[in-house]
């Protein structure tokens, strides 16, 4: 197993992507949980015929691929089907990323995980906790431009996620992504350096 992995996270729009192809710049191996979603459902496994089995055939596409765009609606408006299918993914989405660090050669590894606050609990054996921080109008503005909506619906998605201050309770580090990719990538190195010392 990777001798030391850091679990990376950070509000919807905060720059958890631009840290975490900043840590890849540097030779360190990230493995993201969207990545792990997506892999987990290909056709054929397991999770994709519980997913069509607790919701039904329109859950696929023609295809027989899971239907993101179909499930991503019905889970924003059902809070019970949101459970539901997240009992089904996020074992399997664990398992994965447990996995990839086991596999990992590096000194150090990232796991990218959006939901680690909702998730804390199962991710107890990894070795630091990163959080990405922005201020809220700046991710509202970075939400707005990036998927063109509007405010109302950019709110809508902060207000769905765990708060700043329960993200910023978990961290062991934080970098903040108010600036430019050149100060970030300024606090990028200072974290690597800090994460390689640990990992000897």
């Amino acid at each position: 197993m990777s001798r030391f992995v850091v679990a990376l996270t950070g509000g919807v729009a905060a720059g958890k992507s631009a840290v975490e192809r900043q840590f890849e710049g540097l030779g360190v191996r990230a493995y993201d949980a969207d990545v792990a979603a997506r892999a987990v459902v290909e056709p054929g496994s397991d999770a994709l015929t519980e997913v069509a089995r607790a919701f039904g055939a329109d859950a696929l596409d023609a295809k027989g691929r899971l239907d993101r765009a179909a499930m991503r609606q019905r889970v924003f408006a059902d809070p019970g089907a949101r459970t539901r299918l997240e009992g089904i993914l996020h074992p399997r989405i664990r398992a994965w990323l447990r996995d990839a660090a086991a596999a990992d050669t590096g000194p150090y590894c990232i796991l990218s995980i959006p939901l680690l606050v909702e998730n804390h609990a199962h991710y107890r054996w990894v070795d630091r906790v990163l959080v990405v921080d922005a201020p809220e109008e700046l991710r509202i503005a970075r939400l707005t431009q990036r998927d063109g909506i509007d405010e109302a619906l950019a709110r809508t998605m902060i207000a769905a996620q765990a708060s700043r201050e329960a993200r910023l309770a978990i961290a062991d580090d934080v970098i903040e992504n108010a600036g430019d990719e050149a100060a970030l990538a300024v606090q990028v190195q200072r974290m690597h350096h800090r994460y390689l010392a640990l990992s000897r």
